[in-house]
């Protein structure tokens, strides 16, 4: 099935939902239990008040705010009045988060506060003058600094008509841009990736079905929103198969353990280091875990014998590996039902139907199986571009349509795909993407930094973290913890260094790179 064709956009998603589904449990999260019905009525008014706002065909609107019923209703009510998302990474700081706001010109913000965090207010505070933003709306809890809190919000919506609110969900379109996801990359700021609703609905219909996703499954659903991982191969592909979802907005393996007992959780993807926190929790013996059916990870190396306990320890029948980046909708290789742990721990699997993968050499050559290279992927999933960038997008993006990835892979004879390095330094922590280049330019801002090089480190927990060395100005002094307090206290926590090393100067070559080869060497050697 060709899932663009059939659903057309993201909230058309949720009114064939609400025809097939009805009654049937659509989304759980604290109190709120909505059916199918109720969830598209919940989409209908938020659509309304949306319009309200002014909000219309080709205007951002950022959201930040942790998984939960009220970030699913605000993105479903800006997507439906024909707005593009802009999903805000819950970690970010309130000067990343005013780069990205003024980048996208976002017309209004739908935020709320989170572990301490008041954003709006944080944001305001860091930049009273964005110059776009007409509107910030508080989601869940107080008012705050907001213009609106949600059910003030939902009142203006009064104004319009349920089916004024219906003509516009009904005049979207595949090749409409459902959101703008703004990645970090190795020039130091990040860039806006364009998705269309099509490319999702396509992506992740035929992953859902792959995987074999059912109405009678719930999914307890961990990775954040702001990120396919949670958004699209979470929430969305979940509704298109009647599957109940529940949203988590922060991981706490003994609370996951809870809610996957007693709501009889059966599919749960994540970062490995998700199932190994939840394999090791003292209390998961004392837990029914039996529900667990099908799983997914990715972003990292998966080591084979975690493959055995998430089937041993946590009842899994599926166990899968994927590979993506944002840039191809999140979406290009999976491995399949049937395939062996060797083959889910070694590789990401083939690509997925209708996309092209090949490794090709430093001219753009292809390269034979069994050869590295640069993993480069060409077809419907890969971005339209980079949001108001059109050199970072032909860059990344050649005439013929191949996106250059930057990372090292090799494909084996059956088509298998292995990731071996990263071209572009990029690191994984715990599931997210840190780039060197931007931390490096975040941590410039530590007054007695003068130079700083960061390179990513083996983590048990986590996979990698950052190690940061850095050069000291003249006549200052500092210790390692002040610099990992300075940046704790100014980016978001998965770019914070958890090692520092001060040295008194950077290796380089002649042409003053800097030779992170021999960091590296230097932080096995320590």
């Amino acid at each position: 099935m060709r899932y663009d064709q059939e659903y057309r956009s993201i909230p058309h998603v949720i009114w064939r939902a609400a025809q097939r589904f009805g009654d049937a449990p659509a989304l759980v999260d604290g109190d709120v239990r909505w059916s199918f019905r109720e969830l598209e009525r919940q989409m209908v008014c938020s659509v309304r008040a949306a319009l309200a706002l002014g909000i219309g065909p080709g205007d951002r609107v950022g959201l930040c705010a942790p998984n939960s019923a009220e970030w699913i209703v605000a993105a479903l009510g800006i997507q439906g009045a024909g707005g593009i998302v802009v999903p805000l990474n819950t970690r970010f700081k309130a000067a990343e988060l005013s780069y990205i706001l003024r980048k996208s010109e976002a017309k209004a913000l739908f935020a709320s506060s989170f572990l301490g965090t008041d954003y709006i207010d944080d944001l305001l505070k860091e930049d009273p003058a964005l110059p776009a933003l007409c509107t910030t709306v508080s989601i869940t809890g107080p008012q705050g600094a907001a213009d609106l809190d949600w059910p003030g919000f939902l009142d203006r919506g009064e104004s319009m008509s349920d089916a004024e609110a219906h003509t516009a969900i009904d005049g979207l379109t595949p090749d409409d841009i459902s959101d703008v996801m703004f990645t970090s990359g190795t020039t130091g700021h990040p860039k806006g990736v364009i998705l269309t609703h099509g490319q999702s609905l396509r992506a992740y219909g035929w992953m859902s079905e792959e995987y074999t996703f059912t109405d009678s499954d719930t999914f307890l659903v961990i990775p954040p929103f702001f990120h396919c991982f949670g958004y699209k191969a979470g929430w969305l592909a979940s509704l298109i198969h009647g599957v109940t979802v529940i949203p988590m907005p922060a991981f706490d393996a003994g609370r996951a353990l809870e809610v996957i007992s007693r709501e009889k959780v059966s599919i749960l993807l994540g970062p490995p280091t998700i199932f190994q926190d939840l394999i090791n929790h003292p209390s998961r013996p004392d837990h029914d875990v039996s529900s667990l059916r099908v799983s997914m990870t990715g972003g990292t190396t998966i080591p084979e014998p975690l493959i055995h306990a998430m089937k041993d320890d946590l009842s899994f029948d599926i166990v899968m590996s994927a590979y993506g980046l944002t840039e191809s909708s999140a979406l290009v290789t999976t491995t399949r039902i049937g395939d062996e742990a060797p083959t889910v721990a070694r590789t990401t699997g083939r690509p997925i139907p209708d996309v092209e993968v090949r490794i090709a050499d430093d001219q753009g050559q292809a390269l034979p199986a069994g050869e590295a290279g640069e993993v480069q992927v060409r077809g419907y999933n890969v971005t339209r571009g980079y949001w108001e960038e059109p050199e970072a997008t032909a860059a990344a993006i050649g005439p013929d349509g191949w996106l250059r990835t930057g990372d090292i892979g090799v494909l084996d004879a059956d088509g298998n795909l292995s990731i071996v390095d990263r071209k572009k330094d990029m690191y994984i922590v715990g599931g997210f993407n840190a780039y060197p280049a931007e931390i490096e330019k975040l941590l410039l801002g530590c007054e007695p930094v003068q130079q700083a090089a960061v390179i990513g480190v083996p983590d048990e927990r986590l996979g990698e973290v950052g190690c940061a060395f850095v050069v000291l100005k003249p006549g200052h002094q500092t210790t390692e913890a002040d610099v990992i307090a300075w940046a704790r206290a100014h980016m978001a926590n998965f770019k914070v260094p958890r090692h520092v090393r001060i040295v008194g100067e950077l290796p380089r070559n002649a042409s003053q790179k800097v030779l992170k080869d021999q960091l590296r060497a230097r932080f096995a050697n320590d």
